[in-house]
């Protein structure tokens, strides 16, 4: 009689506790795309990383150039030349390797560039997000976009509309 009563106080608490908690899904993929700052920004970032990525690979073809030169002339040249020559090549492969780690290493320009323009927006649907759930009285809410574990949901679930209409832009 104590297990069952133990098993029943469980149960009841398992049920009041599962069916207490509300859930919904939004997607981010979805509400960046209707967001026109974010596309803005996306544009800004592709051509100034195209821009750099030139940069790198002009000096990198001169450090290519420098190489090319120095083993056809490397008959020709002394001792002491060719280590100038090589003092040369290295020195420019060097600088293309610092120009793109200053460009795109992990703390980089583009990273920099990056966490300016994106931030501020995630920031901004991140507060649009809470908003949603505490009107809700949700106290979780999925990504939906980046949550491989998802096979299907219902629309009805998904309040990413309502995530854009809290930050101004409207979506049938």
């Amino acid at each position: 009689m104590k297990k069952f009563m133990i098993l029943a106080a469980l149960t009841v608490l398992f049920s009041v506790t599962a069916s207490a908690q509300k859930y919904a899904l939004v997607d981010m993929e979805y509400i960046l795309k209707n967001i026109p700052q974010y596309e803005m920004a996306s544009v800004q970032l592709d051509q100034v990383s195209q821009r750099w990525q030139k940069e790198v690979e002009a000096v990198s073809k001169e450090a290519e150039t420098l190489y090319k030169n120095y083993q056809s002339d490397m008959v020709f040249l002394t001792d002491e030349q060719k280590k100038t020559k090589e003092a040369e090549v290295v020195a420019k492969e060097k600088e293309a390797a610092e120009l793109q780690a200053k460009y795109f290493g992990p703390n980089g320009e583009l990273y920099k560039k990056r966490q300016s323009l994106m931030e501020p927006i995630q920031n901004d649907i991140y507060e649009a997000i809470k908003k949603v759930a505490d009107e809700r009285g949700y106290q979780v809410i999925f990504d939906r976009a980046s949550s491989a574990g998802i096979i299907f949901a219902s629309p009805r679930i998904d309040v990413s509309n309502e995530v854009l209409e809290k930050l101004g832009y409207s979506k049938e």
